[in-house]
């Protein structure tokens, strides 16, 4: 049964940093794209980045470009949310889900199989 499992949430000041991370287990990844998705109150969730596990690739939405960074270790069946910068508006629960490679639609929620219970980010400005 596959798991994922969000770490590194909390509480920063405008302007800090924190890595996020997701452990996932379960399950064979070499042929999942993983990604980062955040939902603030009253909002839809939205997407912030994905990564294929097999090759590295990395796609971004609007909210993280040029601020965030994904990454993961093969080894450690992790991946990681480097969020730099960070804004009140990225204020939001972060969750980490996992689907079946594409080559469309990996901004889309319902393109993803598996998703963990979310790690609530609080900026304070």
């Amino acid at each position: 049964q596959v798991q994922l499992v969000e770490s590194g949430g909390g509480l920063v000041q405008a302007g800090g940093a924190l890595r996020l991370s997701c452990a996932a287990s379960g399950g064979s990844f070499s042929e999942y794209t993983m990604a980062w998705f955040r939902q603030a109150p009253g909002k839809e969730r939205e997407f912030v980045a994905a990564i294929r596990w097999s090759y590295g690739a990395t796609w971004y939405g609007d909210p993280a470009k040029g601020r965030f960074t994904i990454a993961r270790d093969n080894a450690k069946s992790t991946v990681f949310l480097q969020m730099n910068n960070l804004k009140g508006e990225d204020t939001a629960a972060y969750y980490c889900a996992g689907g079946r490679n594409r080559d469309y639609g990996l901004d889309q929620t319902t393109n993803y199989d598996y998703w963990g219970q979310g790690t609530q980010v609080t900026v304070s400005s």
